[in-house]
C-alpha cells in the first residue's frame, strides 16, 4: 500500500472506477457533464492535493461549478488521503507486532529446545545414577550371599573335619590291626582272602575320607570366610581348588587340561575370584554336556600366564559354543541359555564384576558349534 511520502498522483490516490463513479456523480450536481484527467483542457481547473496538483477538472456550465466540484473533490480526496494514512499506519504497526511476535517464538522456541537439552542431560544423569543404584544395590546382593555362603561352607568344613579324623584314624589304626591278625590266625586260603578283602574296603574308606578332607580344604578355600576382603591370593591354587570342586559336581568324569604358569601373587578378594573361576569353568562343562557328538572328545583348558603387568587367565572349551542371536546377551543379569530352574543368569555377570572390582578385564569368545574362550586379566599391583 502507498504510504504517499512521495507526491501522489491522480491514479493514487482514485481507481479508475472510483473516478468514473466521481465523474458521473459531479455531473449529475452540475449542469453540464463534469471530467477529471490529467490533460489540462482550456476552460479545466487544477484539483490540488497537499498543494500539489494531481489532475484536472474540466466542464460544468460554469466556471463557479467548476470551482464548488474541484472543492468537492479536493475535500474527498483529503479524506481519502487520511484513510490511507491510517491502513498505511495499522499495517505498519500490524507488522512490527507480527515480526515481535516473529522474534518472540522464536526465543520461545530457543528456550525450549535448550531446556530439551538440559532435560535430556538431567534424564542421563538420573539414568546413570539409577544404574550405579541397582549395580551397588546387586553388588551389596551378591557379596551378602557369597559371605552366606561361605559362612555355611566355613561351618560345613568344621564340622566334617572332627568326624573326618576320627574316622581317618581308627582306618589307620584298623588297618594296624589287619596286620596283626595276619599273624594271629591260622594262615589258610579262607582266611586270607577274607583279610585281603579287608585290607582292601580299609584302603577305599581312606581314600573316601582323604577325598572328602579334600572337598572340605577346597570349600575353606573356596569360602575365605576366615580372610579379609582383600588379601594376596594365589592365582593358581584359586583355579586347581575350583577345579576339584567341579570335578567332584560332575563325579570326576570332565576332560580338564591344566597349564599353570609362574605366577606371582596378587591383591584380590580370594572367595570371589574362586567364584569367578567356578562359574566360568560350569560354564565350560555344561558346554560340553550341550555339544553334539563327534570326533574330537570334549575337554577344558585351564591356562595361566603373566602378560604384561598383570596375569592372563584363559579358560577354554571345545563345547557347544555360544549362539550369534544371544552373544550380546551374555553379561545381562538374570539372563540364562538354560532351562528353567537350571541357573540363575548372575554367573557371568558376577564374574565380569568381580574381573572389574579388581581392576581386570574379561573377554568371551565363542563360535557356535566350536568352542568358547574366556580370557581374564588381573592386574598385579
Amino acid at each position: 500500500m502507498r504510504n504517499f511520502e512521495d507526491d501522489p498522483t491522480l491514479e493514487d490516490l482514485l481507481t479508475s472506477d472510483q473516478l468514473q463513479r466521481l465523474n458521473r456523480t459531479l455531473s449529475a450536481l452540475c449542469h453540464e457533464p463534469v471530467e477529471i484527467g490529467n490533460e489540462r483542457k482550456p476552460d479545466a481547473v487544477a484539483l490540488e492535493f497537499n498543494l500539489e496538483t494531481v489532475g484536472w477538472l474540466s466542464g460544468g456550465s460554469s466556471e463557479q461549478e467548476r470551482l464548488a466540484a474541484t472543492e468537492l473533490v479536493s475535500f474527498l480526496m483529503m479524506f481519502i488521503a487520511k484513510y490511507r494514512l491510517a491502513a498505511n499506519l495499522h499495517h505498519d504497526t500490524t507488522e512490527a507486532s507480527h515480526a515481535e511476535l516473529q522474534k518472540q517464538n522464536e526465543a520461545l522456541k530457543a528456550s525450549e529446545a535448550r531446556y530439551r537439552t538440559l532435560s535430556d542431560q538431567l534424564q542421563e544423569k538420573v539414568d546413570e545414577q539409577v544404574a550405579v543404584i541397582k549395580q551397588a544395590q546387586m553388588d551389596l546382593y551378591e557379596s551378602a550371599r557369597l559371605r552366606s555362603v561361605g559362612q555355611l561352607a566355613a561351618g560345613v568344613a568344621h564340622e566334617i573335619n572332627n568326624p573326618i579324623g576320627f574316622i581317618s584314624s581308627n582306618l589307620k589304626v584298623a588297618g594296624d590291626y589287619v596286620n596283626d591278625l595276619r599273624e594271629l590266625i591260622p594262615d589258610t586260603d579262607q582266611n586270607r582272602e577274607l583279610l585281603d578283602d579287608f585290607t582292601d574296603l580299609i584302603g577305599e574308606s581312606s581314600d573316601g575320607a582323604r577325598r572328602i578332607a579334600s572337598i572340605v580344604s577346597d570349600l575353606k578355600t573356596f569360602s575365605s570366610i576366615d580372610q579379609a576382603d582383600y588379601t594376596q591370593c594365589d592365582v593358581n591354587e584359586l583355579l586347581s581348588s575350583a577345579i576339584h570342586l567341579l570335578q567332584t559336581e560332575y563325579g570326576h568324569d570332565l576332560a580338564i587340561i591344566e597349564k599353570p604358569g609362574k605366577l606371582p601373587g596378587i591383591s584380590g578378594h580370594p572367595s570371589r575370584l574362586s567364584q569367578t573361576f567356578y562359574n566360568l569353568l560350569d560354564n565350560a562343562a555344561q558346554a560340553l554336556k550341550s555339544r553334539e557328538q563327534g570326533a574330537e572328545s570334549g575337554r577344558i583348558l585351564v591356562r595361566t600366564s603373566v602378560e604384561k603387568d598383570g596375569i592372563q587367565v584363559v579358560i577354554q572349551d571345545n563345547g557347544c559354543g555360544i549362539a550369534d542371536s544371544i552373544r550380546e546377551r551374555i553379561f545381562d543379569a538374570f539372563f540364562t541359555s538354560r532351562p528353567v530352574g537350571s541357573g540363575t543368569g548372575l554367573g557371568l555377570t558376577v564374574a565380569r564384576d568381580t574381573v572389574r572390582a579388581h581392576r581386570g578385564t574379561i573377554q568371551i569368545d565363542s563360535r557356535e558349534g566350536t568352542g568358547t574362550r574366556a580370557t581374564l586379566f588381573l592386574p598385579i599391583s
